[in-house]
């Protein structure tokens, strides 16, 4: 179980959360939604030690903020938005950067493995920077996949926290992605997962936090905080959440195009 309890971040002299308090259970997909600024990034640079913080971050019990940075490795792997390499790597050096930040550095066949995974069979000798942008992407998940290959290892479940991991994928790959972080929780791993696409939130999250203004607006099932009334007030236009048969999945549909104005045209006529 990852624990967040009164969670609260300044950046120079503004602050960005405050007093934030979670719970992510290892086993499930939990997605972070929220309009721009609202603290998802912030959110997820706390979880990954990327920023100082008040509070108490806890995984399994124990506080990160006292776990050696080797052990940290271990339990968890962090893809952040954007990832600049200054020098030119393989795409294959760049995975194994993963090998060895975790308990895995002796398991080369990870590699290939991983790259599989994401759909980049062949691309281990090919430079990174002469990728795509949507193929690197898919580089650095795999980088973080090897770092924590395992789900649970030794009884203990490892986490994978990614902070828009499909921005600049299409549709097929993006798909693609969220059966890999699908697979992971599945086999008993965690994985808190930023998205600012709503649709797919509601088609891998078992859990949804919606963050607003620095604060937890609303946690719980997509059904609930995707179809209810808070998605509204976050994000500051009329939303509709319906679902199709025969899944009944949870949809959003904006409204703010067809003649109803959104409350960030009202304020700003």
């Amino acid at each position: 179980m990852l624990t967040i309890r009164d969670l609260r971040v300044r950046l120079g002299t503004a602050p960005v959360l405050h007093g934030l308090e979670a719970t992510a259970r290892a086993g499930q997909v939990t997605v972070v939604i929220g309009p721009n600024g609202s603290g998802k990034t912030t959110l997820l640079r706390a979880l990954s030690g990327d920023v100082p913080y008040d509070g108490r971050i806890a995984i399994a019990g124990q506080d990160v903020a006292r776990l050696p940075a080797w052990d940290l490795a271990a339990r968890r792997a962090v893809l952040p938005q954007a990832s600049t390499l200054a020098f030119p790597f393989t795409v294959a050096e760049v995975v194994r950067l993963g090998l060895t930040s975790g308990p895995h550095a002796r398991r080369a066949d990870l590699v290939a493995r991983a790259l599989d995974e994401v759909d980049l069979r062949g691309f281990s000798g090919r430079l990174y920077q002469e990728l795509s942008g949507g193929q690197q992407a898919r580089v650095q998940l795999a980088r973080v996949r090897v770092q924590v290959w395992e789900p649970v290892l030794d009884g203990a479940p490892r986490w994978l926290f990614l902070d828009e991991p499909v921005a600049s994928l299409d549709i097929a790959h993006q798909i693609g992605v969220m059966r890999v972080l699908r697979r992971f929780a599945d086999a008993g791993g965690g994985v808190v997962l930023v998205l600012h696409d709503l649709n797919l939130a509601a088609m891998i999250a078992d859990e949804v936090w919606l963050i607003h203004e620095g604060r937890l607006l609303q946690a719980g099932p997509p059904a609930r905080v995707i179809g209810g009334p808070a998605l509204a007030t976050a994000y500051g236009c009329p939303v509709v959440a319906n679902t199709v048969p025969p899944a009944g999945a949870t949809f959003v549909l904006p409204h703010g195009l067809w003649g109803q104005p959104s409350r960030r045209d009202d304020q700003s006529a």
